[in-house]
């Protein structure tokens, strides 16, 4: 990948720089001021975005977190992964998932799991190219 570095959104001008690329996935956000407030209050239970970085802009994201339940024992969760437009195609999507795996290994984890949404045709057959498989529905309903 010519030209791309990984590496962790950390300060809050990194976060707010991933806001054009988060609104494509994320659309109900207003800002980057939302987002920044967002992932910091998201921090607290250990969210992280890691980002791929072409010319010192973000072009493509994932956030993550690691997480425990009786279901996977330790995972490590996908809350977000996108690919700007322009660069769909590139293999951005698949790198990011792969350096998430490690970085989840690294910490003795050995499941890797996230949710899209049901008419999300195209996601579904990535995720499948990419080793992931469905294996349940998530409902969910407001409160």
């Amino acid at each position: 990948m010519n030209g791309i570095e990984l590496r962790h959104a950390e300060s809050d001008a990194e976060i707010a720089a991933c806001f054009p690329v988060m609104v494509q996935l994320r659309p109900h956000l207003a800002d980057a001021g939302e987002l920044v407030a967002r992932v910091r209050r998201q921090q607290q239970a250990g969210y992280r975005i890691l980002a791929a970085w072409r010319g010192g802009a973000p072009v493509a994201l994932a956030g993550y977190r690691f997480e425990e339940n009786l279901v996977h024992g330790r995972f490590v969760y996908v809350d977000d992964l996108v690919t700007v437009d322009r660069e769909r195609r590139s293999r951005l999507g698949a790198r990011l998932l792969d350096e998430v795996g490690r970085i989840g290994r690294e910490h003795g984890i050995r499941r890797l799991v996230l949710d899209t949404a049901l008419d999300n045709v195209f996601a579904h057959r990535f995720y499948y190219r990419q080793g992931l498989l469905a294996r349940a529905l998530r409902f969910s309903r407001e409160l």
